[in-house]
C-alpha cells in the first residue's frame, strides 16, 4: 500500500515547479494522497499553472495568512470538499527587505513583527483554523524551517522568526498531541528556489554547504527534503512530534568546514535524489516555501515578485 494512500493533504507554498512544496505535492500524489494547494493575489495564477503540471492537476484555494477571514473560508471549503484533513504542509515565510541583509540593528519593530506574523504565527493560525477537521485517528502538521540554533549572515530577523517557528512547533505539539495531531518541522539546506535566490549572499551560503556537509548537498534537488516531509505526514511517523528533522547533508552536525575554502563540490559528490528543485513565494503580504527564505513584498507564500527569503527550506 502506498505510504500516503487515501490521505487528504493541504499544501501551501507552491509558486512554481521549483518550489519545495511542488515537489512535496508531486511525491504525495505518487504516494496515494489527494492534494489541494493554496495561493493568493497575483501569485495565485503562478500556483495554478504549477498545479496543472502535477501528475494529477489540482485546485488552488485562496489563502493569505495575514488575512484572518481567509482561514475561516479555507476551513469551510475543506469541510465541504473533504470533511477532514489528514495533513498540512506549512511552507510560508516572509521578511521585509529592511529586516534582512545585515540591517539587524536598524530594523524597525513593524518589520520584525511582520516577519514573525507571517513566518511563525501563521503556523499556529493555520493549525487552529483546521482543528475541527482533524480525524479522530489524528493528523500531521509539517512546517519548513531553516536551522535557528545559530545566527546566519544576512538572515537577521528571518532567523529570529525561524526561532519563533521552532517554539510554535513545540507548543502545537503540546496542545494538539492529546488529539493525536503531530507537529514537526523539516530544516533543509539551501535550495535554489525563486525565493532563495533573492536572499543577499545566497551563493556564499550554498558554497559553505558544499564545504561542510559530509554527504554533500545539491542546491538544485528538493527531492530529499520532500521525501522527509512525506515521512512526517505518513503514519510511519505516528510516534514523532515536536521535532525538527534536519535534511541538510549533515551540515548542522559538523563543527566546521570539512574542505578548505575554494575546494569545489566536484571533489566531494553531492547527495542527490530523483526529482525537481524547490521554492515558493508570493505577492501580497508574505512569502512561501519557508526554509532559507527571502524577503519580499506581498502577503504570504514563498518566492514572488520581490526579493524574497523563503523554505529553506529550503530553505521553508
Amino acid at each position: 500500500m502506498p505510504m500516503l494512500d487515501g490521505k487528504k493533504l493541504l499544501i501551501t507554498g507552491v509558486i512554481n515547479r521549483e518550489s519545495i512544496a511542488f515537489e512535496v505535492a508531486r511525491q504525495a500524489q505518487l504516494a496515494g494522497a489527494e492534494v489541494l494547494l493554496t495561493g493568493f493575489g497575483r501569485a495565485r495564477r503562478m500556483t495554478e499553472r504549477a498545479a496543472a503540471r502535477l501528475p494529477e492537476p489540482v485546485d488552488v484555494l485562496e489563502l493569505d495568512v495575514n488575512e484572518p477571514a481567509h482561514f475561516e473560508a479555507l476551513a469551510g471549503e475543506l469541510r465541504e470538499r473533504w470533511g477532514r484533513v489528514d495533513g498540512v504542509l506549512h511552507a510560508i515565510a516572509f521578511a521585509p527587505e529592511d529586516a534582512l541583509g545585515g540591517r539587524f540593528l536598524e530594523t524597525p519593530p513593524e518589520s520584525a513583527a511582520m516577519a514573525f506574523q507571517t513566518s511563525a504565527f501563521s503556523f499556529k493560525a493555520l493549525a487552529a483554523a483546521l482543528a475541527d477537521l482533524y480525524p479522530e485517528e489524528g493528523a500531521s502538521l509539517v512546517g519548513m524551517d531553516f536551522d535557528a540554533q545559530v545566527a546566519w549572515p544576512v538572515y537577521d530577523w528571518m532567523g529570529v522568526a525561524k526561532a519563533a517557528l521552532e517554539a510554535v512547533n513545540r507548543y502545537l505539539a503540546r496542545d494538539l498531541g492529546p488529539r493525536g495531531v503531530r507537529a514537526n518541522l523539516v530544516s533543509a539546506g539551501p535550495l535554489g528556489t525563486l525565493a532563495a535566490r533573492g536572499i543577499p549572499g545566497f551563493g556564499d551560503l550554498a558554497e559553505a554547504w558544499q564545504r561542510q556537509a559530509p554527504l554533500g548537498w545539491n542546491v538544485e534537488d528538493p527531492a530529499p527534503v520532500a521525501g522527509a516531509v512525506l515521512f512526517l505526514l505518513s503514519d510511519l511517523a505516528r510516534g514523532i512530534t515536536g521535532e525538527v528533522l534536519h535534511v541538510d547533508g549533515g551540515f548542522h552536525a559538523m563543527g566546521t568546514a570539512l574542505a578548505p575554502a575554494g575546494e569545489a563540490a566536484a571533489e566531494r559528490p553531492a547527495a542527490t535524489a530523483d526529482g525537481p528543485e524547490a521554492a515558493a513565494g508570493g505577492s501580497g503580504t508574505a512569502a512561501t516555501d519557508g526554509g532559507a527564505t527571502g524577503s519580499g513584498s506581498g502577503t504570504a507564500t514563498d518566492a514572488g515578485d520581490a526579493p524574497a527569503v523563503p523554505e529553506p527550506a529550503g530553505a521553508g
